[in-house]
């Protein structure tokens, strides 16, 4: 893929200050995007865009210190971004609040679902599944007017959507992959996508404790998330959508399909088939 296939693109990437977000967006400025990056963290997402902006260039990357889930500050997210770079092309939903860890080992004591506490439970929901709607219905109309936009999805690996201890992690992370292939269906024809990239195991970044007791070399680097990313925000990805993609498995060295065989998957689980009885059947 050439190097600059994001040349005159701009990204949007909500947690953008650390982790996956920053492995991301730092990838996304190399292949010629322009950068806003979206955090609730203010000294860490001013770190980000200055570090970025020193390898691409301050004028283009921004940062909007942004809670999500709040309408009117993601609302401002988006304005801002289109007054500085005159409109929104891809959309990366990496905004997140992990599973509970505060007082106990979430690997080896975590927390009974009756335990958990029930505000940062409301408050996990709101960032993970509402917030990454919110943005979503308000850049996509952006999109849809260009005919070309991309949306992605960072949900997680199915182990964690329903493993103990995992609280609302889980479920908000399931219920986001769900309204990803909602968001497919309803964008078809429009030449936006919606599509899901998750690590593919437990990464590097600070939601894994550490007091987990793994060996933190043997975690997934959040700079694996860059080759998928590139690609599924790229015109090379056109038709793509309500695909899921494990970026452990993903291969930047074969063919693409080859890549795409290896580690996508249908969104949301449709294997299950359509199992409601419906008044017409």
């Amino acid at each position: 893929m050439a190097t600059q296939v994001l040349d005159g693109k701009t990204v949007i990437m909500t947690g953008g200050a650390r982790g996956l977000g920053f492995a991301m967006a730092l990838g996304l400025a190399r292949a010629g995007a322009r950068i806003s990056l979206v955090d609730v963290d203010v000294d860490a997402l001013g770190q980000a865009a200055a570090e970025i902006g020193d390898e691409i260039g301050a004028d283009r990357v921004i940062g909007t210190a942004t809670d999500v889930s709040d309408d009117n500050q993601a609302k401002r997210a988006v304005d801002t971004t289109v007054a500085v770079f005159g409109g929104v092309d891809i959309l990366v939903n990496d905004a997140g609040i992990g599973p509970p860890a505060e007082g106990r080992s979430l690997f080896n004591n975590p927390e009974k679902f009756w335990e958990n506490d029930l505000a940062r439970w409301r408050r996990t929901v709101e960032v993970n599944s509402i917030g990454s709607h919110l943005m979503a219905a308000l850049a996509v109309r952006y999109m849809i007017k260009c005919g070309w936009g991309r949306i992605v999805n960072v949900t997680t690996s199915m182990n964690s959507m329903y493993s103990p201890g995992y609280g609302a992690y889980g479920p908000s992370k399931a219920a986001l992959e769900a309204n990803t292939a909602v968001m497919a269906k309803d964008l078809d024809g429009t030449g936006v996508t919606a599509n899901v990239l998750v690590p593919g195991g437990p990464a590097n970044t600070r939601m894994i404790p550490d007091d987990a007791g793994i060996d933190r070399s043997k975690l997934i680097a959040p700079e694996r998330m860059v080759p998928p990313i590139l690609w599924l925000a790229s015109p090379a990805s056109d038709g793509t959508t309500s695909m899921r993609f494990q970026a452990a498995l993903w291969e930047p060295t074969v063919p693409v399909q080859q890549a795409i065989e290896r580690a996508g998957a249908p969104a949301a689980w449709p294997q299950l088939g359509t199992q409601a009885i419906m008044p017409d059947d």
